[in-house]
């Protein structure tokens, strides 16, 4: 790559009292590839004016809102110019920013959902299509680098033909109702003006939807869903359990709570094949067990000469230094560096890139909309839509 000095990025929300914010921030920063150089931390002006002292940056690069930093920033020179722009603000703020800053020529990395809306996504991705600039989703699990090891292995027919997929994606920190403390997280999430129309499931059930497409390949064809509000007074879904029938015959089970209690953030799924099945957790990442009918259960671990050659280039540390959360999210940068480099070099993009895109985007949005009306229409079956 002909690019020889740091890429250089703005973000969008992420400033004080935000959560995911800090992890783009640490993820980005992991491999020393880009610098924050701008930013619109907040959509009150003061707030993201300390945000950006907190952060130590330019003040005359710290700005009141997103359009004013599109505006400003287009303007810079081309040695001052950002590379790309980071997306980390409630739903309702994805596509106003994103559908900015393309169009102004900038490359774009966007918190999940990708969009309040599947319409929204529909016209996102011709954006996208229009000013051919990298657009990068985070979906950061699929960046672990034992997830990337059960897809190599299903891509290698090891588990035989598919037969059934079970992914749970249960947590319990809005086992009360913490949004009417104040609490800016659950806020915004739990208000369908800002997280659209679902809660838990637009949330985390979205990334139940994409690990399981990620390690299976397979695409859902219909489903049946049943979503429940279990706090009183909560207006969006905390609660959901759907049934999946994929494209080519396997099935699926699917579940996403926020009123689990107890659990913290126990991502998991287990893959069914005619010859072996596979199991992961996200909350013990390092190891994938492989299972079979007539031998002992395999425990695959990262950094072992055993795994696929690509799965190793994701690993980032020896073997016996767990790697997790923050790694996986620092390894859908460094692919999404790969491409944002290219595009500012003028480059053709490398064909092996590996992060999640619009098409993931889309694919999310169908599911939540699909998901959301199955449940009003009292759990019945319905196809996803064509995207």
């Amino acid at each position: 790559m002909s690019l020889s000095r740091k890429l250089r990025y703005g973000m969008i929300g992420g400033g004080r009292g935000a959560f995911i914010g800090a992890v783009h921030r640490i993820a980005a920063q992991m491999d020393g590839q880009a610098e924050l150089v701008a930013g619109a931390f907040s959509s009150d002006a003061e707030r993201s004016r300390q945000s950006g002292a907190d952060l130590y940056l330019d003040p005359a690069r710290v700005y009141g809102s997103y359009a004013e930093m599109a505006k400003l920033e287009s303007r810079k020179p081309a040695n001052e110019r950002l590379d790309f722009i980071v997306i980390v603000t409630p739903n309702h703020q994805h596509f106003p920013p994103a559908k900015l800053f393309l169009e102004a020529g900038f490359n774009v990395v966007c918190d999940k959902p990708v969009t309040f809306n599947l319409a929204e996504a529909k016209k996102l991705r011709a954006i996208i299509k229009k000013t051919k600039k990298v657009f990068v989703l985070t979906h950061n699990y699929t960046g672990n680098a034992m997830v990337k090891q059960a897809r190599a292995l299903v891509r290698a027919g090891h588990l035989g033909d598919l037969r059934k997929v079970v992914v749970e994606y249960p947590q319990g920190w809005l086992a009360t109702a913490i949004e009417s403390t104040g609490q800016k997280q659950a806020g915004w999430r739990t208000d369908p003006k800002r997280s659209g129309a679902a809660g838990c499931i637009g949330d985390i059930g979205t990334h139940a939807e994409n690990l399981a497409h990620y390690i299976t390949g397979l695409e859902i064809d219909s489903l049946c869903a049943d979503l429940t509000t279990f706090v009183k007074g909560r207006k969006l879904d905390d609660d959901g359990n759907i049934l999946v029938r994929f494209k080519g015959g396997a099935k699926g089970i699917l579940h996403a709570s926020q009123i689990s209690v107890g659990e913290e953030n126990n991502l998991n799924i287990r893959v069914y094949g005619t010859k072996a099945g596979l199991e992961w957790r996200q909350e013990h990442p390092n190891q994938l067990f492989v299972k079979y009918p007539d031998k002992p259960t395999e425990i695959h671990s990262r950094a072992q000469g055993y795994n696929a050659s690509a799965v190793n280039a994701f690993t980032r540390t020896p073997a016996g230094h767990p790697e997790g959360y923050l790694e996986a999210f620092a390894n859908i940068y460094r692919e999404a560096f790969r491409a944002i480099a290219a595009e500012v070099s003028g480059e053709a993009l490398p064909k092996d890139l590996d992060f999640p895109t619009i098409d993931d985007g889309l694919a999310g949005m169908a599911f939540i909309e699909t998901t959301v009306k199955s449940a009003k229409l009292g759990a019945k079956w319905l196809k996803l839509p064509k995207l």
